[in-house]
């Protein structure tokens, strides 16, 4: 991960000048973390619970494929399946969603059924070509035509569906399209007919073409969206300025002549006792709503015309971010390798789940006689451990990636000749992350799984006690999953400028941390025009991608009048295109609020003179000196003549 000796414990801020390994031991920590989480992994591989779950068991212990032990008190336990490698259940449609499991017999056999099994005759032919019994092991192929009150138990439920087995899963696995229905029904239970639900599954079946193609145009929105809203920022800020204004006086104009509308109509007498009393509540009512608009009317204009000055600066850092854009092009492909990242990560966390779920010690239900495998002891904290791995490498991907925005951002802000940057300054600032500030990552992200562990426990416990807890107690766990989101949300933020200013000059997480938040406070106000016109104008372009997506599926869907249920089909399709542009426009939403922090460096360090030349680009050297010209002062920085160090850290 790259080593680094001592270094002096100040140095002059200079930007990109010195690297250093920063937040050693938390590295050392996330390490040791992830050797766990591996041993996590070997274990059930060890054990048996891997093969278990890739090959399949059946009800009674037997590892479908293998010849097994006896189980003690399990009578149809250590057979010799070698030959039957598949697993048949013999209602395959009956899922038990709260244990997350098929509530039905599962037996090894030789064969899935390629065709559907009316009768017990087709049963007993079936067995006696294929040599694969679809009823219990003590049921003998003969005796499948006789009567018995054993066949409804033991056998599979009639007609037996046709199935197939899985590529890497040896699971036979219905093919009518009906077994998924009623999969579905249990997720929908507000769907009374069933008829309407197949047809829904069945329109999104038929239009997978279309919902691939409007897919496809979403990603190509996210990416025409973020060329182009470097060149209408400034239009959609003073549109949005427009409509806060007309819609703030307008709403408290009308609200202040309803109220002198329903003063005159009590004042007439004209209406009965009843009416005045209800008439005298409206007016009180309306006096209140009016009085409260019009304060906050007159607070909102007043924040917006000592902000307008911010404003602008908001728009021209939304000019810069799409100048960065042009000149580091492989930014737009850093949502791809976070997702593609985050999706094997998971495919891999819930695979070990699976897992998990198959290895243990076989126990005996004693009044289905089915064999399940559960672990115990200490054994048990093996999964919150796995859950705990679930949340932390999740956030460690997700810095990673701001770090790496971070770094290119900062390179090209503080490189004053454009023709001396990296060749591919996108790979220099992932291997300089990995070389130096992994140890701040570990440490930034754990941080934030400090915070999200305890607020997901309280959000499960609320969802489970719901009903059952009186009205305080919810408040209370409310107010608390609340606060914990808040937290969450604000210490996010923190993160994200913490790794900017260890991008800027390699110093430790608390460091960098303490460091950007009183830059921050010092420009509280430039701040808060960022979150708030930033945001809005990034999730208008957001709900306009989400928008023509839309209109371009009912267009498509138009064509195949014979699916009237397009509900599913838009929903599906509306969701990844509002996924996409999040996705997309939160790498532009991180290059903004790493620009500002460069700039807000910039301007607090330098001044233009001989020796302290600014770094911004030409648009923020333009705001600067509009600014300058209204009387604006740059924060603080001591005696105004030489500039301050940031200190710099090891570890904290």
């Amino acid at each position: 991960m790259g080593c680094c000796g001592s270094t002096e414990s100040k140095r002059e801020w200079k930007p990109l000048e010195e690297h250093s390994c920063t937040d050693i031991p938390w590295l050392i920590i996330f390490t040791l973390f992830c050797i766990g989480m591996a041993c996590i992994c070997g274990y059930p591989i060890a054990t048996g619970g891997a093969a278990r779950l890739v090959f399949g068991y059946d009800s009674y212990g037997n590892t479908c494929g293998k010849n097994n032990t006896k189980i003690e008190g399990v009578p149809l336990s250590g057979r010799d399946m070698t030959e039957n490698k598949f697993v048949f259940f013999l209602d395959p449609c009956n899922i038990d969603l709260i244990n997350r499991k098929i509530k039905s017999i599962a037996l090894c056999v030789s064969k899935c059924p390629s065709t559907e099994l009316t009768t017990y005759s087709d049963l007993k032919q079936f067995a006696l070509n294929n040599g694969s019994n679809l009823c219990s092991y003590d049921l003998t192929p003969t005796r499948y035509t006789t009567y018995s009150s054993e066949k409804s138990t033991k056998c599979p439920k009639l007609p037996v569906p046709p199935s197939k087995s899985v590529l890497l899963f040896r699971r036979c696995i219905p093919t009518d399209i009906s077994c998924y229905t009623q999969f579905a029904k249990a997720f929908m239970t507000f769907v009374s007919d069933n008829t309407v639900l197949q047809r829904v599954i069945s329109g999104v079946m038929a239009s997978k073409e279309i919902i691939i193609g409007l897919c496809i145009l979403a990603l190509v929105l996210s990416l025409i969206m973020m060329v182009v809203i470097r060149y209408i920022s400034q239009l959609l800020v003073w549109i949005l300025t427009v409509l806060v204004i007309i819609g703030s006086t307008g709403g408290t104009g009308v609200l202040w002549w309803f109220y002198v509308d329903h003063r005159k109509a009590l004042n007439s007498n004209t209406t009965s006792v009843f009416g005045k009393e209800v008439a005298s509540d409206n007016v009180k009512a309306l006096l209140f709503y009016a009085i409260g608009a019009t304060i906050f009317t007159v607070v909102l204009l007043l924040v917006m015309f000592f902000m307008r000055k911010r404003v602008a600066l908001t728009i021209s850092l939304f000019h810069v971010a799409g100048k960065v854009f042009i000149h580091l092009p492989l930014l737009v492909l850093q949502p791809f390798w976070t997702f593609l990242c985050l999706i094997l990560f998971w495919i891999y966390w819930i695979g070990v789940l699976l897992f998990l779920g198959t290895t243990g010690t076989p126990v005996k239900n004693n009044s289905t006689g089915v064999v399940g495998y559960e672990m115990q002891g200490p054994l048990q904290f093996l999964v919150w451990y796995h859950v705990v791995g679930l949340i932390w490498i999740s956030e460690f991907i997700l810095a990673f990636q701001q770090m790496t925005i971070a770094g290119a951002v900062v390179t090209y802000y503080f490189t004053r000749n454009k023709s001396q940057m990296p060749a591919t300054p996108i790979i220099s600032s992932m291997a300089r992350t990995i070389r130096y500030h992994l140890g701040t990552l570990a440490k930034g992200s754990f941080i934030i799984t400090l915070v999200k562990i305890p607020r997901l426990i309280l959000t499960y416990i609320h969802s489970q006690l719901k009903g059952k807890e009186n009205a305080c107690a919810r408040c209370m766990v409310k107010a608390c999953v609340c606060c914990l989101w808040c937290l969450e949300k604000c210490l996010a933020y923190l993160n994200q400028n913490a790794y900017t200013a260890t991008a800027i000059n390699s110093t430790s997480f608390c460091t960098s941390a303490r460091e950007a938040f009183l830059i921050l406070v010092e420009n509280a106000l430039r701040v808060a025009a960022i979150n708030t016109v930033g945001d809005f104008v990034l999730f208008l372009g957001k709900i306009l991608i989400v928008s023509c997506t839309a209109f371009a599926g009912v267009l498509a869907l138009n064509y195949q009048r014979d699916y009237t249920v397009w509900v599913l089909p838009l929903l599906i399709v509306c969701v990844f295109a509002f996924l996409v542009a999040h996705c997309f426009l939160s790498v532009f939403e991180n290059v903004v609020d790493v620009l500002f922090l460069c700039f807000a460096v910039d301007t607090k360090y330098n001044d233009g003179s001989p020796g302290r030349e600014y770094y911004m680009d030409k648009a923020l050297m333009e705001f600067v000196e509009n600014s300058k010209k209204m009387g604006w002062k740059k924060p603080d920085d001591g005696d105004g003549r030489e500039m301050k160090p940031m200190a710099r850290g090891t570890s904290a």
